[in-house]
């Protein structure tokens, strides 16, 4: 591999960049109308049009991230995450186009991307899950049967997907038949595939995944574990590694079923298998995503691996440089997703120059980012701009510095959840590991109204100081170029 091309954007896409680099291998960034002056752009060695700014006329076209690859003579794609990232027609593309496809085949990726055929993989593996019904819904009674049997509420879901589309909770046997007609029809909208599923619904589960890494020899290996359990509408905000709410016992048993399921679909490249947890520390299998994670930085600080240079590696068609016996952890990483986006308006995204824009720098601190100062955020893309991640010696000497290091984030322009992410941070349930999926739900009102009394403070602190120069005014002496002391105290009365 001489030349690869980043089918991807923003932040990943410098990430990648930097990691090829170092080994040594050249890169060209594709970019559409609205990135023309990104600083991945400027970072690869080569950059080409693909395109105007609306993705599927850009970053989700096949055919022009294909044709420009070939243009390039590049000998590899790397998708990063989103995108075409986990399309197995995408993957199948290109080894069709004689260029190496820098993730898992399309076989993997399509097997995986099918939940119920996922979970069929799980039941081979004797993977732990949720009860529910095995086949996508044919039959409304005999979904009811099954719902009944295994206990209201129950979790409607698309087979196809993610990203909460195609996902109802049901309470009652009589919402049941309507909630599945209206999840198939979004699913349907949303991924060509209509297909839903039921299985039973955690109230308050805990997130955790587990990062896989695999070679084309069928070597596999688990890197740990991460938590994910603070996310908000099935999006993350904070990730961290390793997880404190699991024993020594519990992170191996998640971790060897982790790596079965990759045997399962006969898994190469870096993947995360994801598991829900409830408090008893019983997990149950999720899903299975078949890409580099956004929040990959923080297994990176945690075992000292470049995950990009393994996956290039292992496109490359060499083995696993070590063993599962041979991988260790050490202390605690925390990440936290930098969101243009305004959380006191819920979460609207907020566009505009950074007129401002410095980043927190020092011992165990990383920036993955996207944009500096003077450069405009587009309102096309995914609200993300940057990764915030430190490392520390342990979970509180980690959120210390996390929380250190957002006061130094200085971002004008734009609205962010920097403070948001502060809230979160203080919080007694993250700060003992007791949070769950419903944290952000179960505390917004808390940080909304937080914020209120800040605002009021503010409000009151600016009228007292409108008050204060108003009366400086009021007895500010008159400026007279005279001595006469008593022609003065008349002008100022």
């Amino acid at each position: 591999m001489k030349k690869l091309l980043i089918a991807n954007r923003g932040e990943i896409a410098r990430r990648i960049i930097r990691t090829a680099h170092k080994m040594g291998i050249r890169t060209v960034a594709v970019y559409s109308d609205a990135d023309r002056e990104a600083l991945y752009v400027q970072e690869a060695y080569e950059a080409i049009h693909i395109g105007p700014a609306p993705s599927k006329e850009s970053y989700l076209n096949m055919d022009r991230i294909i044709k420009a690859a070939k243009d390039s003579g590049a000998d590899a794609i790397h998708p990063g995450y989103g995108f075409l990232s986990e399309r197995a027609e995408f993957s199948k593309r290109v080894a069709e186009a004689g260029l190496e496809f820098v993730g898992p085949s399309a076989y993997s990726i399509n097997l995986m991307g099918d939940k119920i055929a996922a979970k069929k993989c799980a039941r081979s593996m004797n993977v732990p899950m949720l009860a529910g019904t095995p086949e996508a819904i044919t039959d409304i009674n005999e979904c009811i049967l099954i719902a009944k049997e295994i206990g209201f509420p129950v979790l409607i879901k698309a087979a196809a997907g993610g990203g909460g589309k195609g996902m109802r909770i049901v309470h009652h046997e009589d919402e049941l038949e309507e909630q599945v007609t209206i999840a198939s029809n979004e699913a349907l909208s949303s991924f060509g595939d209509g297909a839903v599923f039921i299985e039973k619904f955690l109230t308050a589960p805990k997130h955790i995944e587990v990062q896989l890494i695999a070679d084309k020899h069928g070597n596999v290996c688990y890197l740990f574990e991460r938590e994910c359990s603070v996310q908000r509408r099935h999006q993350k905000i904070i990730e961290e590694a390793p997880s404190a709410s699991i024993s020594e016992e519990v992170r191996k048993e998640i971790g060897e079923a982790a790596a079965r399921m990759a045997i399962s679909c006969n898994y190469h490249g870096a993947g995360t298998v994801e598991f829900l947890l409830d408090d008893q520390q019983k997990f149950y299998f999720l899903e299975m995503n078949t890409r580099l994670q956004v929040e990959h930085p923080v297994t990176e600080f945690i075992t000292g691996l470049d995950l990009v240079e393994l996956q290039l590696r292992i496109a490359r068609n060499e083995k696993l440089p070590f063993t599962q016996e041979q991988l260790t952890r050490h202390g605690h990483a925390i990440e936290l997703r930098v969101n243009a986006e305004d959380p006191y308006n819920e979460f609207a995204p907020s566009v505009g120059v950074l007129t401002k824009y410095t980043i927190p720098k020092g011992e165990g601190i990383r920036v993955d980012d996207a944009y500096q100062e003077g450069q405009e955020i587009p309102i096309y893309y995914d609200p993300m701009i940057a990764k915030l991640i430190v490392f520390g010696q342990t979970r509180i000497h980690a959120i210390e510095k996390l929380k250190a290091a957002i006061k130094q984030y200085q971002i004008e322009g734009i609205k962010t959840n920097l403070h948001y992410g502060e809230y979160i941070l203080q919080h007694p349930d993250f700060v003992n590991a007791t949070m769950t999926t419903k944290f952000a739900e179960q505390t917004m009102d808390d940080f909304l109204s937080g914020n209120l009394e800040h605002k009021e403070e503010e409000v009151a602190c600016i009228i007292g100081l409108l008050a204060y120069l108003r009366e400086k005014n009021l007895v500010k002496p008159a400026v007279i170029q005279s001595n006469d002391w008593y022609l003065q105290r008349k002008v100022n009365r």
